[in-house]
C-alpha cells in the first residue's frame, strides 16, 4: 500500500482526495455512501455570515458533458453552522474544512471569525469565485486587487490554514494566485465553475432563473488542467486541484500536473459512492506502478 498523506499548509490530510463545496452537502448527507472517515477532508456547502436563501427555482440544468447551476449558496448561516451542525461533525478522522463567503471583505472576515472559534475545523476555503451570486463572490475573484482585499481582511481574523478558490473566469489566473499568496492564503484550489448558459428554445428562455450558471463536469477538465498547471509554476503554495474528476485516473492528472490534493465535485451527484473509488484507485496505480508515495507523482508533468 502507498503513502497517501500530504499536507495543505498545517493541514495534514490522509489521502489527497477531498469533496468539493456545494456537492456534498454537510457530509452528513453522504455518510451512508461513503466512510467520512476514509476520506482526506470534505468542504461543506458555502457559509455565509447570515442565512441565505438562494436564487429562484429553476437553478439546476443539465448540459453535455456536465451540468449548470446557479444555486446562489443558500445556507442557514455560519451561526446555525457552528451551533447546529459542527456538533454533529466533531470527532472524524477526515479534515471539515468550511467553504466562506461574502458579499464584502469585513463579511468573509466575521464569518471566517465564527470557524476560527471552532476546535475541530482547521482549515477554510474561501470563496471568492462563486458566478451565481449578485453580490460578492466572483466580483473579488476577478482581480488582484479584489481578491487580495479579501484575503487581507479574513487574514487578520483567521489563524488556521486558508485555503483561497480561485475564479477561472479570468484571463490571467496565475497574477491573481500570487495576489493571494502576497497576502497571506496557506494553499489555492481551483477551479471553480465555468460562467455558462442553457436555453430552451421551445419556451424562449433560459433554464436557469438569473439566465447564467456555473458549469462543471467532465467538460470543464481540460481548462482546469491548464490551469492548475499555470498556477503551479507561478506560486509556491500548495494547489487543490478540481474541475470534472470523475475517475482515480483523472485525479492522477491534477497531481501531475502540480496539485497536492484534489477535490470531487460533480461525479458526487452521479455516483455518491465515487470519492471512495477515487481514494481506492489512486491507492492501486501507484501499486501497479511501483510508486511508494504519492508525493513521487506530483508535478512531474512540469
Amino acid at each position: 500500500m502507498a503513502k497517501l498523506q500530504v499536507n495543505i499548509g498545517a493541514l495534514s490530510l490522509q489521502n489527497p482526495v477531498l469533496t468539493a463545496s456545494g456537492t456534498f452537502g454537510y457530509g452528513l448527507e453522504f455518510a451512508d455512501f461513503v466512510d467520512l472517515n476514509r476520506l482526506g477532508g470534505f468542504v461543506v456547502k458555502g457559509t455565509t455570515l447570515r442565512p441565505r436563501e438562494g436564487n429562484d427555482y429553476p437553478r439546476m440544468a443539465e448540459t453535455t458533458g456536465g451540468m449548470l447551476n446557479c444555486v446562489g449558496l443558500q445556507n442557514p448561516g455560519v451561526e446555525h453552522f457552528c451551533q447546529h451542525i459542527y456538533p454533529q461533525l466533531k470527532g472524524l478522522k477526515s479534515e471539515v474544512i468550511v467553504n466562506v463567503s461574502g458579499s464584502s471583505p469585513a463579511d468573509y472576515a466575521a464569518c471566517a471569525r465564527h470557524i476560527d472559534a471552532l476546535e475541530e475545523v482547521h482549515a477554510i476555503e474561501l470563496n471568492i469565485s462563486c458566478p451565481n451570486v449578485k453580490d460578492g463572490g466572483m466580483a473579488f475573484g476577478v482581480t488582484c486587487e479584489g481578491a487580495a482585499s479579501v484575503v487581507r481582511e479574513v487574514r487578520k481574523a483567521y489563524s488556521k490554514t486558508l485555503i483561497v478558490k480561485l475564479s477561472p473566469n479570468v484571463t490571467d489566473i496565475a497574477s491573481i494566485a500570487r495576489a493571494v499568496e502576497a497576502e497571506g492564503a496557506d494553499a489555492v484550489s481551483l477551479i471553480n465553475t465555468l460562467m455558462g448558459m442553457s436555453v430552451d428554445i421551445e419556451r424562449r428562455c433560459s433554464r436557469l432563473s438569473i439566465g447564467t450558471g456555473g458549469l462543471s463536469g467532465p467538460c470543464v477538465k481540460p481548462v482546469a488542467l491548464r490551469m492548475v498547471s499555470q498556477v503551479a509554476k507561478a506560486v509556491k503554495l500548495p494547489i487543490i486541484g478540481l474541475g470534472g474528476i470523475m475517475t482515480a485516473e483523472d485525479a492522477i492528472e491534477f497531481l501531475m500536473v502540480g496539485a497536492t490534493a484534489v477535490q470531487i465535485g460533480t461525479a458526487n451527484f452521479i455516483d455518491p459512492a465515487v470519492t471512495m473509488k477515487v481514494v481506492d484507485g489512486i491507492d492501486r496505480w501507484l501499486d501497479d506502478h511501483g510508486i511508494a508515495d504519492v508525493h513521487d507523482i506530483i508535478g512531474v508533468i512540469g
